[in-house]
């Protein structure tokens, strides 16, 4: 098939722990100002969280046409080299130390597993792609499956011969 998306909204958790942390930090405006301030200072903080979880949220991977598109970027398949499902801790490595300062890093930290794919020529000066994902094994079997130049995957050409 070759197709994948995958949607990586914030768990409950962090909009639980939104609540008391904005609760706390308007409670504030009450002991510095009355009337109408701390409501509106209330009002303001759940508003900018609230944005900020649903924008962090809409964060998409989605492998069709011969393209991976993570975010706002692209990578056409053709320039994919090794491509790895991580587990928690091989991810946990290449998200800190033994990251490499060019790669181009796709991350939300309530994901633990990610995607390592290598690029076949770096001369750009990125070596590497890793992406946060829930569902490696997924991704790497759609990025393994899709069509590099957007033709026929080979599951395709295996049912027209």
């Amino acid at each position: 098939m070759g197709s994948y998306r995958e949607r990586l909204l914030v768990p409950v958790s962090y909009w639980l722990l939104a609540v008391p942390s904005i609760a706390f930090l308007g409670a504030e405006a009450w002991f510095v100002a009355g009337g109408i301030v701390p409501p509106v200072t209330l009002a303001v903080l759940f508003l900018i969280a609230a944005v900020f979880l649903i924008k962090w949220g809409s964060a998409t991977i989605e492998v069709a046409g011969g393209v991976l598109r993570a975010g706002g970027d692209t990578l056409p398949l053709g320039e994919a080299g090794e491509v790895v499902a991580l587990d928690e801790e091989q991810a946990a490595l290449l998200r800190g130390p033994r990251a490499d300062p060019a790669a181009h890093l796709f991350l939300r930290p309530y994901v633990k597993r990610a995607v390592y794919i290598g690029l076949a020529d770096p001369t750009d000066g990125v070596p590497y792609w890793l992406i946060s994902t829930r569902h490696p094994d997924r991704l790497t079997a759609a990025i393994g499956q899709a069509p590099a130049d957007g033709g026929p995957s080979a599951d395709d050409r295996q049912s027209v011969g």
